[in-house]
């Protein structure tokens, strides 16, 4: 009983969990923020395409 009471209060692992979590979310913030931005610049390309193929358009 006392090397399990020993092995709950060990705590010399936490701040390897403690750096996965952080780079879980640092790496899910990073993912989101790449298809938000991804998604811009496409809807931007696709604005500059059409202004190219229809220069007379009103967006131009």
């Amino acid at each position: 009983m006392k090397t399990f009471i020993k092995m709950l209060k060990d705590d010399s692992g936490a701040s390897a969990a403690e750096y996965a979590l952080i780079l879980a979310i640092v790496g899910t913030g990073i993912a989101i923020a790449a298809i938000l931005l991804g998604g811009a610049i496409g809807g931007a390309m696709n604005s500059a395409s059409n202004c190219i193929n229809n220069p007379n358009s009103t967006t131009c």
